[in-house]
């Protein structure tokens, strides 16, 4: 059994730090289907996101975080003696470790504790404990839609109706879109979001080609016809390039000014992944240039995006403030997920998800 069990059936203290997104009453329902009596929960709710993060690089003492939000004290005061903290945003530096000696298990309800030191939680012997693939299903959906926004002229109609004007000539034939079902999507990365990305445009019909080195296709999508490519093929015949990788030190900035120029021309670019696999200013030139016929951005290098940055007033780019994860379906499994390796810090069991 954990540390933490008690025999004498006293209750588990749980700490919960939600905000408007990952609603803490959320959490602390998933929690008592996971663990039953075994837990009392008490709850704040922070309020991102109609406020921004903050991050760890511009406020001292907070280094080691990347984005957070929570005021510091106010979070130790509200995990107080509780020995397991569930949380979305809320920050914990070296200090405020020191701070919680009592604290051994943190369940970050995002794919990645970017808002945790995590030397500092091993020099304190905290476990953590994240919730990878919650948002697979949500963003592999946005991408269907931000696709048909780009190729189908959506967003072009959008904003001149709302400027006033009626635009008639979206239905010349040099203008319109292509079908889904005459084009060729490139998807690069397979992983929770690519996987599910694939099956969704099966259905419409279009060539699909993968690239990734180091998965292999599912049966269903191999024997669908999705084929495998390198990325030299995947950029010059793609009429559409969907990112879906990990940013790693082999990823970042793999979208420049040499890989826009080895795209097929006239194709469209869509980044619904994260904001560093990209040059952006090359972006910017290959959209200029008429290379590139458009591009659809979801994630940027710079959050939030600057008022005046140049790609915000190209015609040709559909634009969304990083939402493509944003569905209450997942919150729920965040929450499930976080609420699972609860029950089995407490029962003694391994985590699914150390960090």
């Amino acid at each position: 059994m954990s540390g933490n069990s008690k025999g004498n059936g006293a209750k588990t203290e749980i700490a919960i730090i939600g905000d408007r997104f990952m609603l803490s009453a959320l959490f602390e329902e998933a929690l008592e289907a996971a663990c039953g009596e075994a837990v009392t929960c008490r709850s704040l709710d922070l309020p991102w996101p109609d406020e921004p993060m903050e991050h760890g690089y511009q406020t001292p003492g907070m280094d080691g975080l990347k984005e957070y939000m929570g005021d510091p004290a106010d979070v130790i005061a509200h995990v107080g003696p509780a020995p397991v903290l569930v949380t979305h945003l809320a920050p914990l530096s070296a200090a405020m470790f020191a701070a919680l000696p009592d604290l051994k298990l943190v369940a970050v309800s995002r794919g990645g504790p970017v808002n945790i030191d995590m030397g500092a939680a091993a020099e304190h012997g905290v476990t953590v404990v994240n919730t990878p693939g919650r948002n697979a299903s949500a963003v592999a959906e946005f991408t269907i839609g931000a696709i048909l926004a780009q190729t189908r002229n959506i967003t072009l109609g959008h904003d001149a109706l709302r400027r006033g004007e009626y635009r008639g000539d979206l239905y010349r034939a040099d203008v319109t879109g292509e079908e889904l079902s005459e084009l060729t999507v490139g998807i690069i990365g397979y992983g929770n979001v690519g996987s599910r990305v694939v099956p969704l445009l099966r259905a419409f019909g279009c060539r699909i080609l993968v690239n990734d080195p180091y998965v292999q296709l599912s049966p269903e999508d191999a024997a669908a016809g999705v084929t495998m490519v390198g990325f030299d093929q995947v950029l010059a015949e793609s009429d559409v390039l969907s990112l879906h990788p990990r940013v790693t030190e082999e990823t970042r900035g793999m979208m420049d000014a040499a890989t826009f120029a080895a795209m097929k021309p006239g194709s469209i670019v869509v980044n619904t992944a994260r904001g560093p696999l990209m040059d952006y200013d090359a972006l910017y030139d290959a959209l200029v240039s008429g290379h590139l016929r458009g591009a659809m951005l979801e994630t940027f290098a710079i959050e939030p995006t600057p008022p005046d940055w140049p790609l915000l007033q190209l015609p040709n780019v559909t634009l969304t403030p990083h939402i493509a994860g944003a569905s209450v379906k997942t919150v729920r499994i965040a929450a499930a997920k976080a609420a699972e390796e609860v029950r089995r810090w407490l029962q003694g069991e391994p985590p699914l998800n150390p960090c």
